[in-house]
């Protein structure tokens, strides 16, 4: 995990880079009254729901995967506090962006409207208190993912904001992200050129493994894989792509080693079964390479630059990895947020072009 990474890794080379996947924390629930309507305020103090953080993490809160030791924060969880983001990474790496992703418990509530209420309130609280006061923040809106007409009404209420860049949802929630019960949210970000970040997490209506609940860690974090596989395979297979061909889907924090063989087994399958999905009229592979992105960080990278070089080969798309920082996770020490051994072309489009192909608002702040 947390290891140098050498030649390409450190911050000369990410001076103006797009981070697309930093994560601000919400400090506390009771942050979020200012931006709540009138009744939902008065709902959340009846319920006493102010005093609790509604953390989705089950992490433990020293657990080192959750912050760096020297990203950490005298009080309140890691990533609360502008002014140390501004510090650690904004001043020092020198992104000219850094997209905020905002990972809370308003996405798993079941109670679809106190969900909706609360994705409404981290919005603005997100752009009063993040997007306006430093100018390379841009944000990804949280919505109520169990109702798609809910979210695709927030979506269509924070479009209008342009440094709103993208449109985020988990990857293992009630219904595989593809059912077409979940159109409407694919629809509306479509409408308004956003990009659907899918964030590894769960909304915990099913476990994150076939067989079941794990016992540890280790087996949760390593099954977050499954859960981008089957969600991707649900969006590839029901025709989402088809449906909205100008869509981009990114995959934040999934790790990308896991793709080349599922995409394999995908086209390998398709092939058998096509008769099935007639809407698929060209190889699963060739979708994903145009629709589908994949954060950097955390990078399961293979132990050789020769693996990873292979790696990059069996991606067959240099278009396909933006960078992210993860921020305030432990991936990396230092400045090394780039693995060794990727080539100098290939890093200028990770940090650069690939983010800006993929985010549309971006390339117009940037003009």
């Amino acid at each position: 995990m947390a290891h140098s990474q050498g030649d390409h890794g450190g911050r000369d080379c990410l001076a103006g880079a797009i981070d697309c996947d930093i994560h601000p924390a919400v400090p506390s629930t009771r942050v979020l009254l200012p931006y709540l309507d009138d009744y939902w305020r008065e709902h959340i103090l009846r319920r006493g729901l102010e005093r609790e953080n509604l953390e989705t993490s089950s992490y433990p809160a020293n657990a080192p995967i959750n912050c760096r030791p020297d990203w950490r924060l005298p009080s309140g969880p890691p990533g609360s506090s502008l002014a140390a983001l501004q510090s650690h990474l904004l001043d020092r790496l020198r992104p000219s962006f850094a997209i905020c992703n905002v990972i809370h418990g308003a996405q798993v509530m079941l109670s679809e409207d106190l969900s909706a209420a609360l994705c409404r309130a981290i919005n603005n609280w997100i752009r009063a208190e993040w997007l306006d006061q430093d100018p390379r923040l841009r944000a990804s809106i949280v919505v109520p993912p169990h109702s798609a007409e809910l979210a695709a009404e927030e979506i269509e209420r924070c479009a209008p904001d342009r440094r709103f860049v993208q449109v985020l949802l988990l990857a293992m929630t009630e219904l595989p992200l593809g059912r077409r019960q979940n159109w409407p949210i694919y629809r509306a970000a479509e409408a308004h050129g956003l990009p659907i970040g899918i964030h590894a997490g769960s909304s915990f209506r099913h476990p994150p493994s076939a067989l079941g609940w794990p016992s540890y860690y280790l087996e949760d974090y390593v099954s977050q894989s499954q859960g981008f596989a089957a969600a991707l395979n649900s969006l590839v297979s029901e025709g989402v792509f088809v449906k909205f061909p100008a869509l981009k889907v990114v995959l934040i924090e999934s790790g990308v080693t896991w793709l080349p063989a599922s995409l394999w087994r995908l086209d390998k399958t398709w092939r058998g079964v096509r008769s099935e999905v007639p809407w698929l009229e060209q190889l699963p592979t060739e979708t994903v390479r145009k629709h589908v992105r994949l954060t950097l960080q955390p990078f399961d990278a293979p132990p050789t630059e020769k693996q990873l070089q292979t790696l990059l080969e069996q991606l067959g798309s240099d278009r396909m990895l933006l960078f992210s920082s993860d921020y305030p996770h432990w991936h990396f020490d230092g400045d090394d947020a780039l693995p060794a051994g990727l080539p100098a072309d290939l890093v200028r489009k990770i940090c650069v072009d690939n983010p800006l192909e993929t985010y549309p608002r971006l390339k117009e702040t940037m003009r």
